[in-house]
């Protein structure tokens, strides 16, 4: 057992810190997990999803199916419902990326009631007026990382679900995962997947070894490179070289390059003040 997990583990039983497990990887090494309390095998990573969505849309990038600058209208094409916002036709797939959108909100399925949308996801979130034009303003938004999930879906003839996994979890000797969809049977994108923790790290490790994991070629290094540089989701938190992207309730995806080593976390902490993990996860330092 790593030395880290254990003293982890026991600074999160110190600290109240309401994790269920964790996993490192250290350079090239399989996933090693510690269990802090016992929980259901797959959970749901909620914002963490919205980095696999960022990698299947890598994965369409590399084989020259899209471009960063391609627009939602121009990919959806009659998918699209009439009267849509016309701001559609001037926003990239890297603005929604970037959620740099006037998307006025309103779709959460984290939170919100989702039995109470236009069974037709699209529809309602096309037809919303914005409250500002495209690559203005910064919304942080669940619906457009639905929208990628569609667009991964025209451009590929598979769901954001099942291209990931052929894609994705397959190459990545997932054990198990499912991801919420809507009503037409469209992975939400943005939130929803459930995976073990010991996959979920597999993917940091893939962004650490520039788009390979254990041997096997995930995504080009340019498109790891695109990622990082335009914080793809990932984001530098200035510890160390280290970036990290989390998820609702504790969720966490922690990679540190300078140590070549990675750190995954699931759990459920509803509290608004929690302790930071981040912080002591980074800064460790092997005896």
């Amino acid at each position: 057992m790593s030395i880290f997990l254990e003293d982890f583990a026991e600074y999160i039983r110190d600290n109240n810190g309401r994790i269920f497990s964790v996993a490192e990887i250290i350079g090239d090494n399989l996933p090693e997990k510690i269990e802090i309390s016992e929980n259901n095998g797959s959970q749901n990573v909620y914002s963490v999803s919205k980095m696999y969505t960022v990698t299947a849309i890598g994965v369409l990038w590399d084989r020259g199916l899209l471009k960063t600058e391609d627009t939602v209208t121009a990919i959806l094409g009659d998918e699209c419902p009439k009267d849509y916002e016309p701001y559609w036709d001037n926003t990239t797939i890297d603005m929604l990326i970037r959620h740099r959108t006037g998307f006025p909100g309103g779709f959460d399925t984290d939170i919100e009631d989702a039995s109470q949308y236009n069974p037709d996801y699209l529809k309602g979130i096309m037809l919303k007026e914005w409250v500002c034009p495209p690559d203005t303003e910064r919304h942080y938004e669940d619906a457009h990382y639905y929208i990628l999930s569609r667009i991964v879906n025209k451009v590929s003839g598979k769901t954001l679900f099942q291209f990931c996994w052929e894609n994705v979890f397959l190459p990545l000797s997932f054990k198990e995962a499912a991801w919420s969809c809507c009503p037409k049977g469209h992975a939400i994108g943005a939130t929803g997947l459930y995976i073990r923790v010991e996959d979920m790290i597999k993917l940091g490790a893939v962004y650490l070894n520039g788009g390979e994991y254990r041997g096997k070629r995930i995504i080009s290094s340019n498109w790891v490179e695109t990622v990082l540089e335009r914080e793809y989701e990932f984001k530098y938190n200035g510890i160390k070289d280290s970036y990290n992207k989390g998820g609702l309730y504790g969720q966490e995806l922690l990679v540190i390059p300078c140590e070549n080593r990675v750190i995954a976390w699931q759990g459920c902490d509803r509290r608004p003040q929690t302790p930071d993990f981040i912080k002591y996860a980074a800064e460790y330092e092997y005896k």
